[in-house]
C-alpha cells in the first residue's frame, strides 16, 4: 500500500474541503438517528469536519462537543458552528457512559482495519446504556490509498463480527445504503450506513 498521511491531506486542504460539504443534504441520516435519542440528547460529533452536522445538531436545541483530529479543519469548522471544536485523535477519546449518541460520519472509515475494533470499543465505552452510534463506510471489503489519505472500506458482516467480538450486547439496530449526498462535490460512492445502540 502507497503512504498515506489522512490529517494532512485536510490540514493542506481543508477550505476546499468545507466547501464541498457543509452544504451536503444529510436529512435522511439525521432523521434516523435523532429519532433514537432523547429530547436535548447529548451529541459527540467524532471527526466534525466542516462542522455541517453539529451546526444542525446545536440549531435543534442538542448538547454538541465537536472534535475532529485536523487542526485546520477545527479552526474553520469553529467559525462555522460559533463554538469550539476540539482537536483530538480517535484514540485519545477516554469517557466512560457520557453521550447519548455519538455521530460518524464519514470520519472512522479513515481508521486503519486493524486499529478499527479498538475505537469502536471505545466509542461504545463513551456511550449511556442505550446510546447510539451512527457511523458510515464506503461499502466493500479492501483497504486503499487516494489522495493521500487511507480508506477502510467494509460491509455490513465484516462490522457486524467486530461488535461480536468487541461486545456481544451491541448491535447494529438500522443499517441501510445510499449514495454520496446531495450538493456534496466529492466522487460519488455506496455507502454502507449503521445505527448502532449499546445495550445493557
Amino acid at each position: 500500500m502507497e503512504k498515506y498521511d489522512t490529517l494532512k491531506y485536510y490540514n493542506q486542504n481543508a477550505e476546499k474541503y468545507c466547501e464541498q460539504t457543509k452544504n451536503g443534504d444529510m436529512t435522511e441520516s439525521y432523521n434516523r438517528f435523532l429519532l433514537l435519542l432523547p429530547d436535548r440528547a447529548y451529541i459527540l460529533d467524532f471527526g466534525c469536519g466542516s462542522g455541517r452536522d453539529s451546526k444542525y445538531f446545536l440549531e435543534k436545541g442538542y448538547t454538541v462537543r465537536a472534535i475532529d483530529g485536523s487542526e485546520k479543519l477545527c479552526e474553520l469548522a469553529s467559525d462555522y458552528i460559533g463554538q469550539k471544536v476540539e482537536c483530538m485523535k480517535f484514540d485519545e477519546l477516554s469517557e466512560e457512559s457520557k453521550y447519548d449518541g455519538i455521530w460518524a460520519c464519514s470520519s472512522i472509515l479513515h481508521v486503519e482495519r486493524e486499529n478499527l475494533p479498538d475505537i469502536l470499543r471505545k466509542m461504545i465505552k463513551a456511550l449511556k446504556e442505550d446510546g447510539v452510534i451512527y457511523t458510515c463506510f464506503k461499502i466493500g471489503n479492501q483497504e486503499i490509498v487516494q489522495d493521500g489519505k487511507y480508506y477502510n472500506y467494509i460491509t455490513k458482516e465484516i462490522l457486524e463480527d467486530m461488535l461480536r467480538q468487541i461486545d456481544p450486547n451491541s448491535e447494529v439496530l438500522d443499517y441501510y445504503e445510499n449514495g454520496t449526498a446531495k450538493n456534496v462535490d466529492r466522487p460519488k460512492a455506496t455507502w454502507g450506513n449503521y445505527l448502532i445502540k449499546k445495550k445493557k
